[in-house]
């Protein structure tokens, strides 16, 4: 008996664009059905993808920690995420909580051995680019103390002649 996938769909449309979600949804449809897996929800947002927050994906975030789904299947990765650690940072979760990750344009399924690999590619290169913006904050805050500037918070100025 062929285990039945619960599938979260994901959508992102730009509003400046004027775009329409429904070419996105019918075409994740179709890919979920030829797979025979179950769409139990579908999140769509109509906003910028720059923004920190949008509503559609904190929620379905919160379904995938629930384990309300076994899948999410997106369009591309940049309707997913905004930025590389975006995005590998959702596909760490993802795996932990067991959960494949699907960009449909972009022929990603990280239930096949290749997609790992490039997904392991990808968490490898962020790691990187972490360690390289830590070292230059260091570097710049050293350089600054050493030019004599204050560094955090100005004083508060207390009177204590007031009670």
């Amino acid at each position: 008996m062929k285990q039945l996938i619960r599938v979260a769909l994901y959508v992102r449309v730009s509003t400046l664009l004027a775009q329409h979600p429904e070419m996105q949804t019918g075409e994740l449809r179709e890919y979920c059905q030829r797979r025979e897996w179950e769409v139990v929800e579908e999140f769509t947002d109509r906003m910028s993808g720059a923004k920190d927050r949008r509503p559609a994906l904190d929620k379905l975030m919160v379904a995938c920690r629930r384990r309300q789904v076994d899948a999410v299947v997106v369009y591309r990765y940049d309707r997913f995420a905004r930025s590389l650690q975006q995005l590998v940072n959702a596909l760490c979760e993802f795996n932990e909580l067991g959960i494949q990750f699907i960009s449909l344009h972009e022929g990603v399924d990280t239930s096949t051995a290749n997609s790992r690999l490039v997904f392991g590619i990808f968490a490898s290169i962020a790691e990187f680019e972490r360690e390289l913006i830590r070292e230059r904050v260091r570097s710049g805050l050293q350089h600054a103390k050493s030019k004599g500037t204050k560094l955090g918070r100005p004083r508060l100025m207390i009177d204590s002649t007031m009670s």
